[in-house]
């Protein structure tokens, strides 16, 4: 095929076969327009059909010895998906087993015709690059500072106060120490990126960054954005200018010029779990983009995931303490004192702290659940108790009663325990508006403010107030809380799952990160090593004993785990498959979960992944294009082989 222009395209197609480049004809009429990166249209040979395309290369010849099929037409006028995106996209995809059109439907956004229009025309204008911004807080002799200029990968244990930027605006200690870093990536002219949970720890992240840079070389990528401002923000990310991008998870695969800085706030925490296939965590994909780039990688939080730690151990990642860090002041009650009225599930030295603190200014009070209703634990043995007709959780109504089943409505007057057969319940939580008419009724003279998913309250102003909040939802306050009151942190470890521990930790944490300096942290009806790494502030040493665990017990992240998921017939072949090209694997299961399937979990090291990755995708793809003879009257069923690694839903 000497002496034509060929591109080289990826069909966007989740089907497994198609996963892969297919060489295309560039006709004369598209010659002049055509270009790498584009959204392009291509024939299909099954059917006649027209498929979307990402239009990865052009060459000037192809290793096809046939006629090649010519582009259909030229979708967008603007490249969108730039080399370093594609790199990362394959090599993300190859080590999850998916397909690389899954990735890049997570790394672009939908086109919009007038946005795209609109930015061909204007005229980029990024704004000034910073000028000596102030120096990143370096911990032990300028350690930061040294592994933004080296690109090194580093773990950040983050200052744990309120601060106050020359705006008056207060923000988080660690959005400070992130800002400042990017500030000197951004100017050596390089960019950076910077992912975080959710909005309300993104505009955090924006304030702080607006005291440092020019606005207009901040990008932000979120769902939040309207369909046309996201996509812009994209497209200027394309440019040649160097820009600070923030948002969540997908923002991790964002173009970005001479890319000098990845930063993580809080990676462990559950909204990075990448819920879309292939379900790769935006932490991996971090760190193959830093070894693609050779960009700095940063980690930072209050508490460590367990996944940095081991890398932190391996000497992948290396540790960056501060100088001077600031500390909560934690106090663990592990026993509940009932002597005042109402404070049932506060102890007394905490009631009494709250009640002189709500004088002063705000209080935090962090809750497991919202709503109204308890939820209710057998009172012999705490086991949750269930529902018998559907095994959904049982609860008191708002307006009281018998406990019923929040699910189908089956009232539980005969209820027995499946464990000790005990008969009577107990309050195992009360939720958060429970809560907030609790407290308003034993603080008539201080006003209640209530947060959670349905009501989230962003900030909240320095006056006196009580602030009933769920996990994860609870405001910032200006200038910190007078005090902080975990409660329900036994509720909070019943959770059936394997990083509850960590997650409490975390949550914990973070609250405890919103008090006023000195200002007093009740842990409540907590013990243990858990309620002790929290009070001494050293999660990273129980990070580093929870990781000892799980490496014993052979459990993530000491080794990988991949869930595959099947009939019985295809499940057993894909896992002969898998033990016989890769030796050394331990197969759990499998066990039946739905419609029919089973699900069995594939563990190996780390070192085995590529070839476990290879050999469950050739079967993936020997599944979706098994031919199966058509039955009379009936549809003919898609052979299903699910395949997920790293599935953050196993136990």
């Amino acid at each position: 095929m000497a002496g034509d222009l060929v591109a080289r395209v990826l069909v966007d197609s989740p089907l497994p076969q198609l996963d892969q480049l297919f060489d295309y004809r560039v006709p004369e009429r598209l010659r002049e327009v055509v270009r790498a990166g584009m959204r392009v249209r291509v024939p299909l040979r099954t059917g006649g059909r027209i498929a979307n395309a990402w239009l990865v290369e052009l060459g000037d010849h192809s290793e096809f010895a046939g006629r090649l099929s010519e582009l259909d037409d030229v979708v967008s006028e603007a490249p969108m998906l730039t080399p370093e995106v594609w790199r990362l996209a394959r090599a993300a995809a190859d080590r999850a087993a998916g397909n690389a059109s899954d990735i890049l439907r997570l790394a672009i956004p939908g086109r919009y015709v007038r946005a795209e229009r609109a930015w061909l025309t204007a005229e980029p204008d990024p704004g000034p690059l910073p000028v000596d911004p102030p120096a990143p807080p370096g911990g032990m002799e300028g350690a930061l500072a040294r592994g933004l200029a080296t690109g090194e990968r580093m773990a950040l244990a983050a200052d744990a106060r309120p601060v106050r930027l020359p705006d008056g605006t207060w923000v988080g200690a660690w959005a400070s120490e992130l800002a400042l870093a990017a500030a000197n990536v951004l100017a050596s002219d390089r960019s950076a990126i910077l992912v975080v949970p959710d909005y309300r720890d993104q505009e955090q992240l924006e304030a702080a960054l607006g005291a440092l840079v020019d606005a207009r070389r901040v990008l932000r990528t979120d769902a939040r954005q309207t369909g046309p401002a996201r996509y812009r923000a994209f497209l200027d990310a394309t440019g040649e200018a160097a820009r600070i991008i923030v948002g969540n998870r997908s923002a991790v695969y964002a173009p970005a010029a001479r890319l000098g800085l990845i930063a993580f706030w809080d990676d462990g925490d559950g909204l990075m779990n990448e819920p879309l296939s292939p379900g790769v965590h935006p932490r991996d994909a971090a760190l193959i983009r830093q070894e693609q780039s050779g960009a700095a990688l940063l980690f930072a939080g209050h508490t460590r995931s367990v996944e940095v730690q081991r890398l932190v151990e391996l000497g992948w990642v290396h540790e960056v303490p501060l100088q001077k860090p600031v500390r909560p002041r934690i106090v663990v009650t592990e026993r509940q004192a009932q002597t005042e009225p109402g404070s049932a599930r506060i102890p007394s030295a905490a009631w009494r702290e709250a009640q002189e603190a709500a004088a002063l200014g705000p209080v935090l009070v962090q809750v497991a659940r919202p709503g109204n209703a308890p939820l209710l634990v057998c009172d012999r043995c705490r086991e949750p108790a269930k529902c018998a007709a559907c095994s959904g959780p049982l609860a008191i109504p708002r307006s009281g009663g018998a406990a019923v089943c929040t699910l189908c409505g089956t009232a539980a007057s005969a209820w027995r325990c499946p464990v000790c057969e005990g008969t009577k319940l107990r309050a195992a939580t009360v939720g958060a508006s429970r809560t907030a008419e609790e407290l308003g009724r034993a603080f008539p003279r201080t006003r209640v403010i209530l947060s959670d998913g349905e009501r989230p309250v962003l900030r909240v102003e320095p006056e006196p107030a009580l602030i009933v909040a769920t996990r994860g939802a609870e405001p910032f306050a200006e200038g910190g809380y007078r005090a902080v009151l975990l409660l329900d942190g036994e509720r909070m470890l019943l959770r059936e799952t394997l990083r509850v521990a960590e997650d409490c930790l975390r949550w914990w944490s973070n609250a405890a990160a919103l008090a006023a300096p000195g200002a007093p942290v009740f842990l409540v009806g907590v013990a243990g090593e858990l309620a002790s790494a929290l009070a001494t502030w050293r999660q990273p040493e129980w990070a580093a004993h929870e990781l000892a665990s799980r490496r014993t017990l052979r459990f993530p992240p000491a080794i990988r785990v991949a869930s595959v998921t099947s009939g019985r017939e295809r499940l057993a072949r894909a896992l002969d498959a898998v033990t016989e090209a890769v030796p050394g694997v331990d197969v759990l299961g499998p066990v039946p979960v739905e419609d029919g399937l089973e699900r069995a979990l594939v563990r190996f090291d780390y070192g085995q992944g590529a070839a476990v990755a290879r050999t469950l995708e050739a079967e993936m793809i020997r599944a979706a294009t098994e031919r199966r003879k058509p039955v009379a009257g009936r549809q003919v069923k898609r052979p299903i082989l699910r395949v997920r690694f790293d599935d953050p839903e196993v136990p």
